[in-house]
């Protein structure tokens, strides 16, 4: 027997790092050492023969686990619950069951309705087979039983999860009704009693959406919007104000079209108003390219609700990557904005046959042209609202802000559609180019004198979802992005982890927040790793996010050389991913994270996944902080 075995009283020790402890100061040089999933040791120069193992921090960064507080991977961890592509990129603690879509009552098929399928599949833009599988597998019919659920998978990362109320509503009216009319009297006290429920378990808090351009995605329901949204005001006051009793967080996106409705709905946190503020975290803070002046507005908002005017308690969400969405043809998230493209989103993913009729109905294409060149052409209120970048709509409409991304035409890749109609111009007007290949045969199909309004229909008719493109909308300056990040009132963390499966890949969103602070120095890096960690798991209401002795030993080494190396906008991968049976869009920073710990474990080093990942328990379900089981584990 080793003689030395008496004295190993850590199972492992991270040395030599500088570390970042949350709390937003200098970082130090540290070492940490960790025993039974837990901080028990920091200090310079512990003595390393008192570890069973030990891991070389030089030259990296050593912080706690980053948290993701705007996730939909609620549904993910049924079918890969170790969350691969949140432990790569150093995130630990991820929130579930935003925007009132979520898995807290399980099983709610019933009167032939798929309430998982008909919620989830246009909102987060995950396909309907992937969507099933879920379903099958959510087969618990209780709040409670769902924690107990959550807490028998093999998780990787930490859950924490909220009520939904969109689920909330059917679980009550089923789903039929819960799109058709207001709650009696008794559902809305049953609605009621179910949230109480769910507090009294300690579920962190309570989402809804008033986006309006979240639909349903089966029939008879594909023009009708997701449950929550057919909620009168008088029944989100009722609801938030048991959050508000628990001193709970409540998640909320805004109903935009109506900056009245905004401001009465987001008062709501007002303590002035309601006796005692109520935490609120809204969707999103960007600086959306089309309409300059809606940031503002989001500052502006932020600033009174939290005066000693209003004392309220509200944070926006920001993003910190650039807002570029990658769309199949007519198929993404941004034609739900757009009547006329919203028609085609209502028709099944693989229908291409109904997108190609709608297509080819005359009526349907002059709607199109209607909506392409409003604000384009003549002197009009609409023209005058584009010139100062005040569009009612986030896509541009402009074909330099459209680019090809893995079309059929494989030459067109990373040209804009704009520099492709000059071109196919240049070549019916003056003969000046030679098409080759595919794209002669496509100019050929394209009659003469088309404006690019035909350009674009041509295109979406003739590939349809084959057709993949990128635009940017949103957070074009990274100067005025860092700003939104460090301000005060905001919270970084607007991921949409799990989401948009083919569209968007923000799971970098943390990394990139780093990467923007790094550029300023240490101290800027101290205050993000206070924005990623401490800060929103205050918010929350969480025991998470912490480097402190007796902490939950969720530990992450950054490497900053590689993070300052990293180019965000090169690293995107589109990859088929066995466990949707379907592709996915990612972006996976090489070498940034070298080490992730959850739970005292190993979960990621040195780029792979360690051993028990997928298999074994390293993340719990995280309870609210106030709550006498802050978290439960597997028997």
């Amino acid at each position: 027997m080793d003689a030395s075995a008496d004295t190993q009283q850590w199972d492992s020790l991270i040395h030599d790092a500088l570390v970042f402890d949350g709390h937003g100061g200098s970082p130090q040089k540290m070492d940490v050492a960790v025993s039974q999933g837990r901080i028990t040791a920091i200090g310079p120069d512990l003595p390393k023969d008192q570890a069973r193992s030990l891991i070389n921090g030089h030259g990296q960064w050593l912080m706690p686990g980053l948290l993701d507080i705007h996730t939909h991977f609620d549904l993910e961890v049924e079918i890969e619950p170790q969350l691969p592509e949140a432990l790569r990129h150093g995130t630990t603690t991820v929130l579930v069951a935003n925007c009132s879509l979520g898995l807290a009552y399980g099983n709610q098929r019933r009167d032939d309705t798929d309430p998982i399928v008909d919620c989830f599949a246009r909102v987060e833009n995950v396909p309907k087979h992937v969507l099933r599988k879920v379903a099958d597998v959510a087969t618990w019919n209780d709040s409670k039983d769902y924690l107990t659920h959550l807490s028998q998978l093999p998780l990787g990362p930490n859950i924490v999860p909220m009520i939904p109320h969109s689920m909330l509503r059917i679980e009550v009216m089923g789903l039929q009704d819960s799109v058709s009319r207001e709650p009696s009297d008794n559902e809305l006290s049953q609605m009621g009693a179910l949230l109480e429920k769910g507090m009294q378990e300690g579920y962190v808090g309570f989402s809804t959406d008033a986006l309006p351009f979240h639909y349903l995605a089966n029939q008879p329901n594909t023009t009708k919007q997701i449950p929550t949204q057919f909620a009168p005001f008088s029944e989100l006051k009722f609801l938030t104000n048991i959050v508000r009793k628990w001193d709970r967080l409540w998640q909320a996106t805004p109903p935009k079209d109506s900056p009245k409705d905004v401001v009465r709905t987001f008062g709501l946190t007002s303590g002035r108003l309601h006796g005692k503020p109520l935490r609120l975290a809204a969707v999103a803070a960007l600086d959306v390219h089309t309409n300059r002046g809606l940031i503002r507005l989001v500052l502006t908002l932020t600033r009174l609700l939290n005066s000693r005017l209003f004392n309220g308690r509200f944070r926006v969400q920001a993003l910190a990557a650039p807002f570029k969405t990658w769309s199949d043809g007519a198929i993404t998230p941004l034609s739900e904005e757009i009547p006329v493209l919203r028609k085609l989103n209502e028709l099944d993913l693989e229908d291409r046959p109904g997108r190609e009729a709608l297509m080819s109905d005359p009526q349907w294409t002059a709607e199109f042209r209607k909506m392409w060149f409003k604000g384009k052409t003549g002197f009009n209120l609409a023209r005058v609202k584009r010139w100062l970048r005040m569009d009612d709509n986030v896509l541009s409409r402009d074909l330099r802000d459209m680019h090809f991304d893995g079309c059929p035409v494989s030459q067109w890749n990373g040209q804009s559609f704009q520099a492709v109609f000059d071109r196919l111009l240049a070549w019916q007007t003056r003969g000046e180019g030679t098409p080759r290949g595919l794209e002669a045969e496509t100019f050929a199909a394209m009659p003469p004198g088309l404006d690019e309004a035909d350009f674009v229909l041509h295109l979406l008719r003739r590939f349809d979802t084959e057709l993949r493109w990128s635009t940017v909308t949103a957070n074009r300056n990274p100067a005025l992005t860092k700003r939104l990040l460090f301000h005060p009132l905001l919270l970084p963390g607007f991921n949409d982890s799990g989401a948009h499966l083919t569209n968007m890949a923000f799971y970098d969103g943390n990394l990139r927040t780093l990467k923007l602070a790094q550029e300023d120095g240490l101290e800027k890096v101290g205050h993000a790793v206070q924005r990623l960690t401490r800060e929103p798991a205050e918010f929350l209401g969480i025991d998470a996010g912490r480097l402190d002795q007796g902490a939950q030993a969720d530990l992450i080494l950054v490497n900053p050389e590689k993070l300052q190396q990293w180019n965000p906008d090169q690293t995107y991968e589109y990859i088929w991913r066995d466990c949707f049976e379907h592709n996915q869009l990612v972006n996976r920073p090489q070498g940034v994270v070298s080490t992730v710990m959850v739970a005292g474990k190993l979960a990621w080093q040195d780029g792979d996944f360690c051993d028990g990942i997928g298999q074994q328990h390293f993340g719990r379900v995280v309870l609210d902080k106030q709550h006498e089981m802050q978290t439960l584990q597997a028997a």
